[in-house]
């Protein structure tokens, strides 16, 4: 497909429970969403993905679904979905769901009927497996391997009434599917086209990349200090994933217009995303890595390290590299997932957080690929000030405290230390629309605490304010519609080797642009081959006075443009 709509496309988050609360009961819902609209479209976005909203008990925040073809009550109801979906396409924007099946709730009546007896006719529509031989069921260490889960504990949980383990790589509440079964994928493609159908532009796949496995199922290796083993290498990129996904692309997308699909694949490399956005195999259009996501880990879990810029720009070259002339990638910082990425790679102090915000956003939407704006972003929300583990309410936060402090001799304050740092709940503060209690996002009381810099960070102070991080993202937004080169430009990575600057050219005919982002608080001149050239250059966007001779102030970013002879 020559130039898809969606290479030129940005696209905008939202985490429907606390993006804006319309009846007071402190969740957000999609009367809330239908209200702020505006907002969304006022920057220039072209797509608006939903986190789920499904019926779901909200174990995972609604990432335990318990109906794939319903709205949550608290949310909302299929009406207003319909009349959310017609504001968003009013508007010239399409949305995307968020689709969840490589595991289910276990109060989905799939799974019920599956549990009921071993015979059931849906027993194979999930993982089950008897205990260790030799072991009583039930008992420690009889699961049937040493998988421990992502959110805590181990990856089997033992079902007394039929004396086996059912695999569940989250939540226990959250069983996983068994994709081996075609009586699973019918049911899962039925629903997809029926979403279609009503008119969702496309999905976002949850750990799409986990839906086969490596069979049979093994023990896996323990890192030291660990309670469990590693069960990644029997459930990521499994040896069906490709057929999987191709025949879902033949049952659900093929002959349909205009759709968008993203894989969420942790672990990912290049090579196998090459492969699965190839659009002549016809799998998803681009992929989620985590890998600049993950650069500021280390071999230790609980043990912050410093951001080094050297290996974040080793691996957007790696992925620019890998996908400029087959497949697509994804960009973003921030989604419901990670930690503000101002208080992250930035510098959220109120003298640099607006500067550092847009640096950080103008060198991520500078590269060939998608953007992703998360709800917030574009007002350069921060990480909450977490003072103890009672202020947290995500399940993998809390989980993980209580394994790393219960069963491997962390201490309290050491784990506290990384979960304020890390935890996805930094990303799911409400929405900070305003001024007024509860920052505007709900009249009751809110489901997370509101962040208390909302008097300074809010919506409203950043619509009028036309130096703002909105306003700074409404012209990158812009600018990546009006310039071919942002889309379509050749990439290429300058002063790799610098711990202080973000640098790199985009040239696509006769357009070539320069774009150097200041990663410090201190100024840097970039010492870069024409520099003298550059600098006389068409300055287009930057976020503090002109530099002189490309010395940039701290936390700047300038983007030049100039024509050259092809």
């Amino acid at each position: 497909m020559e130039n898809p709509w969606w290479h030129s496309a940005v696209v905008y988050q939202i985490y429907p429970r606390s993006f804006a609360d319309a009846n007071g009961d402190g969740m957000g819902d999609l009367r809330g969403i239908i209200d702020h609209l505006d907002h969304i479209a006022g920057l220039g976005v072209d797509v608006i993905w939903l986190s789920p909203i499904y019926p779901s008990p909200q174990d995972d925040n609604g990432y335990d679904i318990s109906n794939y073809q319903d709205i949550e009550p608290i949310l909302g109801t299929l009406t207003d979905f319909d009349e959310l979906l017609t504001g968003v396409h009013e508007r010239g924007m399409r949305l995307v769901m968020d689709l969840v099946v490589n595991h289910s709730s276990d109060e989905h009546a799939w799974f019920a009927e599956s549990r009921s007896a071993k015979d059931s006719p849906k027993r194979d529509w999930y993982w089950w497996r008897p205990a260790r031989e030799g072991m009583e069921p039930g008992t420690p260490g009889a699961e049937p391997t040493n998988w421990g889960s992502v959110f805590g504990g181990p990856a089997w949980e033992y079902d007394p009434g039929t004396g086996e383990y059912y695999l569940h790589i989250f939540s226990k509440k959250q069983p996983d599917l068994n994709w081996e079964n075609p009586e699973v994928r019918e049911a899962i493609y039925e629903m997809m086209n029926w979403w279609l159908d009503r008119g969702v532009d496309g999905f976002r796949m949850d750990v799409i990349d986990h839906i086969s496995k490596t069979t049979p199922l093994a023990d896996g290796a323990v890192r030291p200090g660990s309670l469990y083993g590693d069960g990644a290498p029997f459930y990521m990129h499994g040896p069906r994933n490709h057929e999987f996904l191709h025949e879902m692309h033949e049952r659900v997308f093929a002959g349909r217009e205009a759709l968008l699909t993203v894989g969420e694949m942790p672990g990912v490399t290049v090579d196998e995303a090459k492969l699965y956005t190839d659009p002549v195999r016809g799998e998803v259009d681009m992929v989620f890595n985590f890998d600049h996501v993950w650069v500021d880990r280390g071999a230790d879990p609980w043990l912050l390290y410093p951001l080094q810029l050297t290996k974040l720009k080793a691996i957007f070259a790696r992925w620019q590299a890998g996908l400029a002339n087959k497949g697509w990638n994804s960009l973003y910082w921030n989604n419901h997932d990670q930690p503000r990425v101002v208080s992250r790679y930035g510098d959220d102090s109120p003298q640099w957080r607006t500067r550092s915000a847009k640096m950080l956003g103008a060198v991520l939407h500078l590269h060939r690929g998608t953007p992703y704006v998360y709800q917030g972003e574009e007002l350069g929300m921060t990480n909450y000030p977490f003072e103890s583990i009672a202020d947290f309410r995500d399940i993998e936060a809390l989980g993980q405290y209580t394994q790393a402090v219960d069963h491997e001799g962390q201490t309290p304050e050491a784990v506290l230390t990384v979960l304020r740092a890390r935890s996805r709940d930094n990303a799911r503060t409400p929405m900070q629309w305003d001024t007024s209690p509860n920052a505007g996002f709900s009249t009751g009381t809110p489901w997370l605490t509101v962040n208390p810099n909302y008097t300074d960070i809010n919506a409203a102070a950043a619509v009028k304010d036309k130096e703002s991080v909105y306003h700074f993202y409404r012209q990158l937004i812009r600018l990546r519609q009006d310039e071919p080169a942002v889309v379509y430009g050749d990439f290429t990575m300058l002063l790799p080797d610098d711990e202080r600057l973000y640098a790199y050219t985009r040239r696509h005919g006769g357009t070539e642009l320069l774009v150097i982002g200041n990663f410090t608080g201190e100024p840097v001149r970039a010492e870069i081959e024409e520099a003298e050239a550059w600098s006389s250059a068409e300055l287009v966007l930057t976020n503090a006075p002109a530099p002189a001779g490309l010395e940039l102030e701290p936390w700047q970013v300038v983007i030049y443009r100039r024509q050259v002879t092809s």
